[in-house]
């Protein structure tokens, strides 16, 4: 898994991005948050939920369906300001599924573990992408400062954080293309 460093950043330029110059504080705050809310289910190894299990690590709380119902969730507890449905309601939601869907997303380009529950509940079975270049961060708060995670750090360095900031350069150059005078 990519560590709650880069699912977190990926949340905030995203989401960044997604609502412009005037994004409200606490919107900041739950998009760095809520990307890294799924890695929560290692607890489950705690109370003897398997690695594989369906709430297990990489399970359903790694699924779209989840990102899904912790989005409307999210919006309904901390934007209460906006009218259920309404077109800005909508819009928050939708922009919070795909800062939370980017967990599971990001999990299956790594290269350890059992796969992700992308289809979960509807499937419980484990899915990697084809490409899976991005080495996985270890579990673990014992782990902190190895070798291990130092190289899997690198690797979300090169595999999302160069990209996304790729990304994000074009994004606004085409948007600065856009708003000049012709």
């Amino acid at each position: 898994m990519p560590s709650v460093i880069t699912h977190s950043l990926v949340g905030v330029v995203a989401g960044r991005e997604m609502m412009g110059k005037n994004t409200p504080k606490r919107f900041l705050i739950l998009s760095a948050v809520c990307p890294s809310l799924p890695d929560l289910d290692i607890i489950g190894f705690w109370f003897g939920v398997a690695y594989g299990d369906f709430f297990g690590h990489r399970g359903f709380f790694h699924s779209p369906f989840f990102a899904l119902l912790l989005s409307i969730l999210v919006v309904c507890v901390f934007f209460r300001d906006h009218k259920f449905l309404s077109r800005p309601w909508c819009l928050l939601v939708g922009i919070f599924f795909i800062i939370n869907a980017s967990h599971g997303l990001l999990d299956a380009f790594t290269n350890g573990g059992l796969g992700i529950a992308l289809l979960s509940p509807f499937d419980s079975s484990r899915y990697f992408f084809p490409f899976r270049p991005i080495l996985a961060s270890p579990i673990g708060i014992e782990t902190i400062f190895n070798r291990w995670r130092l190289m899997a750090l690198i690797s979300e360095i090169k595999w999302v954080w160069l990209p996304l900031g790729l990304l994000i350069l074009a994004i606004r150059i085409i948007r600065a293309q856009k708003s000049e005078p012709t």
